[in-house]
Order: structure tokens, then sequence, then C-alpha cells
């Protein structure tokens, strides 16, 4: 399965086409082109001379938008990459300055589908987690290799999961007795730690655990550092970049980011809070409830 089958709506698609007003020649950067969906709204408003350019480490994402956007006037520039290597991206295509920046970085309804992501604690897949299938180093590998306290460090760090320690505990009891190998065994391990009576409230018990295997396997945070880096620099005068962020490292990372160009001289913040989609996107999109979309613009 590929889950190109599956409709993926892109999150506060609605404010950020109200936000951001771009000249028929705009180059857009759509950094995580998932399903297309962003970059096909933005398209519309382009013209011949206009481009897209859509990174992805996912190649079935980088087939999906190929079919979604193949109508667009603009030039459309789709690339299997992650989006820490955006300067080399652009730069390779004889760019130097862009008027958009994009990157929604939720996981999409197809990928969560996707057996061979292994992202799902919903159903049993195996435990991969690897957007990008060129990493070497899966999920399993880190659950069944890393000891007691590197997991319970990984998992408090990444999952700010205060329960960190009796989680890793036993995962590791269970993996004495067999391989832990698939995402319904890890769930099970992790609910067993944390519930009596299989009994929860808002969140699944395992949310926060495979959140931080997921952000470790596809080393999301420092990714985004370094795409956060390179921006200011290829964004042309006026040009602006927004970052969809669904938990609070990845927010903390983009607000420091954008406050410390902004007391640099080098970005407004246009977003002074951050958005959060209106309760009618929650309920058409339940997936999109954590969503803070922050904006800022070159100077």
């Amino acid at each position: 399965m590929d889950g190109s089958a599956t409709e993926h709506i892109p999150v506060l698609a609605d404010v950020l086409v109200e936000q951001i007003r771009l000249p028929q020649d705009a180059v857009v950067v759509d950094t995580t082109i998932g399903q297309g969906g962003h970059s096909l709204l933005f398209g519309k408003g382009l013209g011949p001379k206009g481009a897209i350019i859509g990174l992805d480490v996912d190649i079935n994402a980088i087939r999906r938008a190929q079919s979604v956007l193949e109508g667009l006037p603009c030039r459309v520039i789709l690339i299997n990459s992650n989006f820490s290597e955006i300067a080399d991206v652009v730069r390779g295509q004889g760019i130097e300055k862009v008027d958009f920046i994009l990157a929604d970085l939720g996981v999409c309804s197809a990928q969560l589908e996707d057996d061979r992501m292994g992202l799902s604690f919903q159903r049993n897949m195996p435990l991969d987690m690897r957007l990008d299938k060129r990493l070497k180093t899966t999920a399993a590998d880190i659950i069944n290799r890393a000891d007691e306290k590197t997991l319970a460090d990984l998992i408090y760090k990444f999952g700010e999961e205060r329960a960190s320690r009796r989680i890793a505990r036993f995962i590791v009891e269970r993996r004495h007795r067999e391989p832990i190998t698939t995402t319904g065994q890890l769930a099970a391990i992790v609910s067993s730690a944390l519930t009596k009576g299989g009994q929860w409230s808002k969140i699944h018990p395992a949310t926060r655990t495979f959140q931080a295997l997921r952000i470790a396997v596809n080393n999301e945070l420092e990714n985004l550092e370094t795409l956060l880096g390179s921006a200011p620099a290829l964004l042309g005068q006026n040009g602006y970049i927004a970052v969809i962020s669904f938990h609070s490292l990845e927010d903390r990372i983009v607000k420091t980011d954008f406050k410390n160009n902004e007391n640099n001289g080098i970005y407004r913040i246009v977003t002074k809070k951050p958005i959060s989609p209106l309760r009618s996107e929650i309920l058409n999109n339940r997936r999109a409830r954590s969503a803070k979309l922050r904006i800022a613009q070159k100077v």
C-alpha cells in the first residue's frame, strides 16, 4: 500500500493563502511537499515565470505530488531530498533567491497508514519509522539495542514523556524475552507501563514515545535547525518563511529562530502569536488540532 488513495487535507491552508501574497513570478520552496496540497493552492496564483520547488524525503510523496501539481501554469521541480539540504537544492537549480519557504512539519495521513513506514500505534506494522528509506537506523534498531538509560533519556527529551524511565524499563524487560519488531508490540508495552486496566485519557499512552522515536530516527530537530539557518540567505527582500509545527519542541525552535533573526534586523515577525486552526478546521481534519503556524518576512 502506498497510501495514494488516502486524502490528505493541508493544514491551515486558508490562513496561509490570506497571509502570504506572492507575485506571479515568485519562486516557492515547499520543503515538505507531501501530497502537494499547499503547493497546489499557491501554484494556481503563479504564472509561467513562477516556480515551485518541492522537496520531500519520502519518494512516494514526490510521486503523489507530481500527479497533483502537473496541471499548474508554473514550473514544478520535485526533488527527493531532506529540507536540511535546501541551500544546495535551490542553488543546484541556478536560483539565488526565493520568495517563499514553507515547511509543514506534520506526518501526512498516507504515511501514517503506510505499513512500510511503521509509524502508527493504531495498527500493527514493522517498527521502522524512517520517512527516508536511505537512512540506516530504524526504530526497532534503537528499541532493541540502546541501553535503558539512553532509551529513557531519548523518550524524555524528544517525547517530553515524564514516565520515560518506567517505559524504558518495561521495554528492556520485554526485549530480554523476545525482540520488539512491530509497532503493535511497542504500543502494548508502553500502554502496560502507563495504564491500569487499559484506560487512558485524551491521547493514546504510546503517543509521546512514538513521537520521540520518529524524531530520533529521522534527526528531525537537527534538520529543522539547519533549514532555519539556511533560510535568511535564500530569501529575497520581503520574502516569507512559514513553518507549521505540531509539538512544542519544534515550535520552540521556530519561535527562537524567528526572534533571534528579528533582533538582528533580518526578519519581521508576521505572527506575533502562533496561529492555530479554527474549531471548524479541526472538526474537518482532526490531525490539525495541534498545529501552530508561525510566519516571518525578510526585511
